[in-house]
């Protein structure tokens, strides 16, 4: 009986311990190089992803005005620090990319 009660904690405590890092749009982000200048939850050059997320939580059509920000660069959203653009990456990766960055 012990036993499997050990068994039944074990896996009901065991997504408590998951890592960010085995989000797969994590794996993302870091592939287009979104983590050199952002973190998740702190700022780096960039603003946090939660900071954008709270900047644009009730602000309408921010998916797609982020979406192009991401894909065209900016400069003046957060300060002087230009948003460079990526034309380079897959459009659906950037799409994803705005929703779990506004998920956060």
């Amino acid at each position: 009986m012990k036993f499997y009660l050990l068994i039944a904690l074990t896996l009901l405590t065991t997504p408590m311990f998951a890592h960010a890092d085995d989000d797969p749009m994590l794996k993302v982000a870091q592939e287009n190089a979104c983590m050199t200048c952002h973190a998740v939850d702190q700022k780096i050059i960039g603003p946090s992803f939660r900071t954008i997320a709270a900047r644009f939580r009730n602000t309408p059509d921010a998916a797609n005005y982020l979406f192009t920000r991401l894909q065209d660069g900016s400069v003046g959203d957060w300060g002087q620090i230009p948003m460079p653009p990526n034309p380079q990456a897959d459009p659906a990766d950037l799409h994803r990319l705005v929703q779990w960055v506004l998920a956060q």
